[in-house]
């Protein structure tokens, strides 16, 4: 097994997993620390070190609010379940799983952001262990990235300061760490042209991010975006999105609030002080620092770009949990159905009311059509448009989730099956849930290694055939109790949502 490794920087050693067939690695720099003056710039190279590094535990997690305190979250019960976890702002390592006994075998390699709102998480949560994966023959990486203000703080100094890279400093980490595994992953037996990205939630925003920035061609030839295309037409339900002025304006607010008039001293706070006056700035403002359009890293607005088909034209697999997708929000009536339909697309409004039918709350079940499902017809309406040719896999997460809490298919409940990292969970699955898991940990091994999610199981027999998402074939893959294949139905109300949504996209 490969127990060290040489990369660019100096060797690296790893520890044998729980099967000691998979080796880990964890705690690599692939940057230097993005402190004092590297603070709110761009990821620079790592230094070099001499003899061997250990590499046998996780590196601290990125600067945020402390984690595992908040009982009353569903995620704290779940994965975040240690305010003692290291935090400090030099965060800028990966980890990496690899089954290879040589370096020259070539094995698919996935490259996973973690999800938190680009405020919160980190890749040692639990469900991230990537020992599972590894074990169908890939080499799986998770990279860590700045958050919060950290990572997504505009300010016109730091546009004059470096106009080549003014911003998104937690997505340019995202990148460095890819191209650091570009450069280094053949020496873990990977191969660096048939590189995967993934994540969920805002890990898949992340991947959106990557797959529409024009500095990214051919650096990964799939990708994998999960609970990352929840869209609905409905105002009210729109995630607020900033121009790189905007965000520019909030940066000075910001500065305002840390009692600071230059970059300068804004960078002689210490981390704890800066970590904890964002925290109260965005929960007095209502803000989330976020990705913006900075001409360099992303020239639009990468969502709609996306969707629009300004992207790279690699596989995907979309989807996401039955449990989030997005109905109508504040509903309590069918008046409320009409208010909301005539402020947010007027023009359609009686046609949408006569297509749901005049019942309540009958209707507004028929309105919960699934987000992703939503998205992918958005985005192959726009493909046909344009003539694009993308292959995409949809799914829909929906079996029956055991636990006091009820809690059905929430968001981020699908990161315990995907991984196949259920027996780290607290909640009693039983013998279905572990076949589940493992078909859905089959699928994505399968999409690592060739671009299609259909393959045998380790039963021997083939796993329900996943066929291409497309307009004239919905196809989606029902990951529930008894996973199966289907066609969704196309039905008017449908058509006109995504009408409505390709007209409100332009």
């Amino acid at each position: 097994m490969l127990r060290e490794v040489r990369t660019e920087n100096g060797v690296v050693r790893g520890l044998p997993a729980a099967d000691p067939r998979v080796t880990s690695f964890k705690g690599i720099p692939f940057a230097a620390p993005p402190v004092g003056e590297l603070r709110w710039k761009a990821p620079q190279p790592a230094k070099d070190w001499d003899g061997v590094l250990d590499c046998y535990k996780f590196a601290p997690i990125s600067m945020q609010h402390i984690p595992g305190l908040d009982e009353t979250n569903i995620y704290t019960r779940e994965w975040n379940v240690d305010p003692d976890i290291p935090m400090d702002e030099d965060c800028l390592y990966l980890n990496v799983w690899t089954p290879a006994k040589k370096t020259d075998e070539k094995l698919p390699v996935f490259v996973w952001y973690f999800g938190g709102g680009l405020r919160e998480g980190n890749p040692a949560e639990m469900e991230f262990d990537g020992e599972r994966i590894a074990r169908r023959g890939v080499v799986v990486v998770t990279v860590n990235y700045r958050l919060n203000c950290f990572g997504f703080l505009s300010h016109p100094e730091l546009t004059a300061e470096n106009p080549e890279a003014p911003a998104n400093f937690g997505h340019l980490d995202q990148q460095a760490g890819t191209r650091w595994v570009k450069r280094n992953i053949a020496a873990f037996g990977g191969d660096p042209e048939n590189i995967t990205i993934g994540g969920q939630s805002a890990g898949a925003l992340s991947v959106i991010a990557q797959l529409c920035s024009p500095q990214n061609e051919g650096l990964f030839q799939k990708a994998i975006v999960m609970s990352g295309l929840i869209i609905s037409p409905y105002k009210p339900a729109f995630m607020k999105t900033f121009t790189h002025k905007e965000m520019e304006e909030w940066g000075v607010k910001f500065f305002d609030f840390l009692g600071v008039k230059t970059l300068a001293e804004a960078r002689q706070i210490d981390a704890v002080t800066l970590r904890d006056k964002n925290e109260e700035f965005c929960n007095k403002e209502m803000l989330m620092w976020s990705t913006v359009p900075d001409g360099k890293y992303l020239l639009g607005q990468s969502d709609s770009d996306f969707l629009k088909g300004r992207r790279m034209n690699v596989p995907l697999i979309v989807g996401g949990t039955v449990g989030e997708s997005m109905g109508v929000m504040g509903v309590r009536s069918m008046d409320d159905f009409r208010k909301i339909a005539e402020r947010s697309f007027p023009e359609h409004a009686e046609r949408y009311l006569e297509l749901i039918g005049p019942d309540y709350p009958t209707a507004a079940d028929r309105t919960r059509v699934n987000g992703a499902e939503m998205a992918a017809r958005v985005m192959k309406t726009f493909d046909k448009k344009f003539g694009n040719d993308n292959t995409v896999y949809l799914y829909k997460f929906n079996p029956t989730m055991p636990g006091y809490d009820h809690p059905g298919t929430f968001h981020s409940s699908d990161l315990w099956f995907h991984f196949e990292t259920l027996a780290k969970c607290w909640r009693p699955f039983t013998g279905k849930h572990y076949d589940l898991a493992r078909q859905m940990c089959n699928a994505l091994s399968f999409f690592f290694k060739k671009g299609d999610p259909n393959g045998l199981d380790i039963t021997g027999l083939p796993q329900p055939l996943w066929k291409p998402f497309s307009l004239e074939e919905p196809n989606v893959m029902f990951w529930g109790d008894d996973p199966v294949s289907y066609v969704e139905e196309n039905t008017e109300l449908k058509d006109l949502l995504v009408q409505i949504y390709c007209e409100q996209l332009g």
